[in-house]
């Protein structure tokens, strides 16, 4: 087994598909077919189940998978370590973020970085908070932009900044007027929430358990600007930050006196793993960039 063996057969492994792998990896599927029958036979068991067309690893393949997939890893992570020394003011930044991070602070960093670092490139992944932790730990980016979460995933975290987290209301809402109101005083509304998995569900469950208050979920989005359309039409209430284009909804927005309602947002990384003198520079600009307002 060679390293381009070892490539291919993740790749297939991936897509599950011969032919959508051979033109991803720019060979001929006779080729790519033969490279995979070749390690099946080196590893003396079938890696794939193959019904007709479709090809589906196999448990012996998910095994084989997990055991090879740091082989892979190290390998890239030594070249890019051999690349740094070579050409430092070079390389490509592989970063995750949540969405409201991408809506403006992600452009404005990036934008600033390269003013220093031109020749950089950015790799970008977006999603939920969660799903980016778990992304991050497999090796597919190097840091990621995520509010503080509680997880097992033993990453570095480091906080930048902190936002204030609203209840928000529909304009005809009882408390519509209110400046200031105890999070306790929304636990008879409908609530509508981000789902499962979100940074901010998490924290939300969390402050209203503080405030002894068990709210009817009555609805669960993917996104911000969701939630603050069925606000908007009446069906709930939301404990959200202010995002940007939340005023152009017809909408109130509550400080909340008690408990203290924020989320904590930061870089994180793994911790002991190699990192990219690329993504290390640009770690710590963003870092200094924080520090210094």
């Amino acid at each position: 087994m060679d390293l381009q063996q070892l490539k291919y057969f993740q790749t297939v492994a991936r897509i599950e598909h011969m032919t959508q792998a051979a033109e991803k990896l720019n060979i001929s599927q006779p080729a790519l077919s033969k490279s995979i029958a070749q390690l099946e036979e080196e590893v003396g068991v079938p890696l794939f189940d193959r019904k007709g067309r479709s090809i589906k690893l196999n448990r012996f393949g998910e095994l084989f998978l997990k055991r090879t997939m740091p082989i892979s890893k190290l390998y890239e992570e030594v070249k890019q370590e051999i690349a740094d020394l070579v050409t430092p003011d070079y390389g490509v930044i592989t970063i995750g973020f949540t969405h409201t991070v991408g809506m403006q602070l992600i452009p404005r960093l990036v934008r600033m970085f390269r003013r220093k670092y031109p020749n950089v490139q950015f790799e970008f992944t977006q999603s939920n908070s969660f799903h980016l932790l778990r992304q991050l730990e497999a090796g597919e980016f190097e840091l990621c932009l995520v509010p503080y979460v509680d997880t097992d995933i033993p990453f570095e975290w480091v906080e930048l900044w902190s936002e204030e987290l609203f209840v928000i209301v529909p304009e005809d809402h009882r408390l519509a007027n209110r400046k200031q109101i105890h999070l306790s005083e929304i636990g008879n509304d409908p609530f509508v929430s981000l789902k499962e998995g979100n940074s901010l569900r998490q924290i939300n469950d969390q402050l209203l358990a503080l405030a002894n208050i068990s709210p009817e979920v009555v609805f669960e989005g993917e996104e911000f600007h969701t939630l603050a359309g069925f606000v908007e039409a009446g069906l709930g209430v939301a404990l959200l930050p202010n995002i940007r284009g939340l005023n152009e909804y017809h909408l109130s927005k509550i400080r909340v006196s008690e408990p203290i309602c924020q989320r904590k947002l930061g870089i994180g990384y793994m911790k002991k793993r190699y990192m990219s003198q690329a993504a290390t520079t640009f770690r710590d600009f963003v870092m200094r960039e924080f520090r210094e307002k």
